[in-house]
């Protein structure tokens, strides 16, 4: 349903509802690994797309399952912001 080949060496992230849970599934080659990360505050930051398949670089990746909004990193600065 995803449109891809669960064997091709891509990592697939679902979180679930209240969005402090990731699960991780990857395709070693002779079968599936499942990790999953939990956090006890808050929630992390998911894409936002209407697409049902979406591509992080490794940094977004590395600052989405610490928690870290990782949109904001590369949001830029307000122009009316003043020192």
């Amino acid at each position: 349903s995803l449109g891809k080949i669960p064997c091709d060496g891509s990592a697939y992230a679902f979180r679930n509802r209240n969005g402090n849970r990731i699960k991780l599934l990857i395709w070693d080659g002779t079968g599936v690994w499942m990790c999953v990360r939990r956090l006890h505050r808050g929630r992390f930051t998911w894409p936002q797309s209407h697409d049902t398949v979406f591509t992080l670089s490794q940094t977004d990746w590395q600052w989405l399952t610490t928690g870290v909004d990782w949109r904001r990193l590369s949001a830029h600065p307000s122009s009316l912001w003043q020192p």
